[in-house]
């Protein structure tokens, strides 16, 4: 029999009922804790979707299987072959009276940290044992919860009609201008890690196929020491021919709640798990414009001046004022970037857009620039050099259609979704300005 035979489970946890009473099943799953009571020993063994109990009466079981219950230690990988028996203080109502042990893999002790969360660890602790702290069902449940997200974001493209895309991100200039990038070495010259698919999305509105979305890695080197910053973050970008901003946001705020719709019916179990119960707004998202948000902040004691962006203080107050999702639109073009449209009636005002839960900014978009000669500019007006963006420019002089689009930070939406407080616990293997590795 290989290792392969002797692993193969004939049910996981939650598979395991009263329904089975008296029947054999074969499990494989870590071991979560164990008590020696010296009379009977239970052993809770712990896999994907929850956790069975082994319950080893010395005076039903041979002196050798008893041995062999006892030698096993926390977090073994172990295959357990036994009897269901009914137990209504048991997990699912029912124990495995076992016959045979088979240990897959032995764990080295003392262990990085407790699985069983008696004891908390230090979120720089839970990160550097990253798969172990994973095996703990709330922590394992933000990522399947993030999963269905990323499903569901994808199947919403698919049926509306939408061309996933892959765009480089090694690029060789900066996509918003400024200085948050991360060079590297490319050869013989100097490329940049992608901040943004942006330019890319919008030359993709020059080539007919009108509507593109990708899923993909961005990079930002900025310094931040926050809990809703990262270094490097997953990103859900979407573009589109011929929709306004106004068009561009509807699509925007049905996504989001056909994303919550979906978790709320395809993970209860891993929200119970988090103990957490999700926002579904019923009607339209609100929209505040950008002056208004300056009459709420600085109508509740924060210092806000016009043309400024949100400060952390300012976001903790509207976010008060506002509750659930809401945008904010009409923002003054001299903090927005150089490929953002200027309203027609007013160009000193932009047709950006930002989408926030709260005070978390979830999303950034806009219509954009679609004419030549304004996108050059713009460029100039924001003191960036336009020969260095040539290749993007080029797709502007020969007919590229008016768009708008948008891009949301997946793992500040997996926050809300989940009730993560720090970005960290969204991302399986965060990247700050301190941390490199695991």
């Amino acid at each position: 029999m290989t290792i392969f035979d002797k692993c193969k489970r004939t049910h996981y946890s939650n598979e395991i009922s009263p329904e089975l009473e008296g029947e054999t099943v074969k499990i494989t799953g870590w071991v979560h804790e164990i008590r020696d009571l010296g009379g009977i020993v239970f052993v809770l063994i712990r896999d994907k979707n929850g956790i069975t109990q082994l319950t080893a009466p010395s005076k039903k079981l041979s002196e050798e299987m008893m041995a062999d219950v006892r030698a096993i230690r926390k977090e073994t990988l172990v295959t357990i072959t036994g009897t269901i028996q009914n137990s209504p203080k048991a997990p699912n109502g029912v124990e495995v009276i076992p016959s045979n042990i088979d240990v897959i893999s032995v764990s080295k002790l003392p262990l990085p940290l407790d699985t069983t969360e008696k004891v908390d660890a230090e979120m720089d602790t839970r990160l550097d044992a990253r798969f172990m702290d994973l095996r703990k069902h709330d922590v394992n449940a933000i990522f399947k919860i993030k999963s269905q997200m990323l499903h569901t974001a994808r199947n919403y493209f698919y049926d509306n009609d939408f061309t996933e895309i892959n765009t480089p991100k090694l690029v060789a200039s900066a996509t918003e201008g400024g200085t948050e990038l991360f060079p590297i070495t490319y050869f013989e010259k100097e490329a940049f890690l992608g901040q943004s698919p942006q330019l890319y999305k919008q030359t993709m509105m020059a080539t007919g196929l009108d509507k593109v979305f990708e899923i993909g890695q961005i990079f930002r080197a900025e310094e931040h020491d926050t809990l809703r910053h990262l270094n490097e973050a997953l990103s859900i970008d979407a573009e589109m021919c011929y929709h306004s901003q106004e068009d561009s946001m509807d699509v925007l705020e049905d996504l989001i709640k056909t994303i919550l719709e979906d978790i709320s019916a395809k993970c209860p179990q891993q929200l119970e798990e988090l103990d957490h119960t999700l926002d579904i707004p019923s009607g339209k998202f609100p929209i505040v414009t950008y002056e208004e948000v300056l009459d709420i902040v600085n109508n509740n004691d924060v210092e806000m001046n016009y043309g400024e962006d949100l400060s952390r203080a300012a976001e903790k107050v509207l976010g008060e004022t506002m509750g659930s999702y809401y945008f904010i639109t009409d923002w003054p073009m001299s903090i927005k970037p150089f490929y953002v449209m200027p309203k027609e009636d007013d160009p000193e005002i932009s047709t950006a857009f930002d989408l926030m839960y709260r005070d978390l900014e979830l999303s950034s978009g806009s219509q954009r620039i679609h004419d030549y000669d304004l996108l050059y500019s713009q460029l100039e007006k924001k003191d960036l050099n336009p020969d260095s963006f040539e290749k993007y420019l080029e797709a502007f002089q020969y007919g590229m259609p008016p768009h708008s689009g948008w891009g949301m930070g997946a793992d500040r939406l997996t926050m809300v979704i989940t009730g993560a407080q720090n970005i960290r616990e969204t991302v399986l293997f965060p990247r700050d300005r301190r941390r490199l590795t695991p």
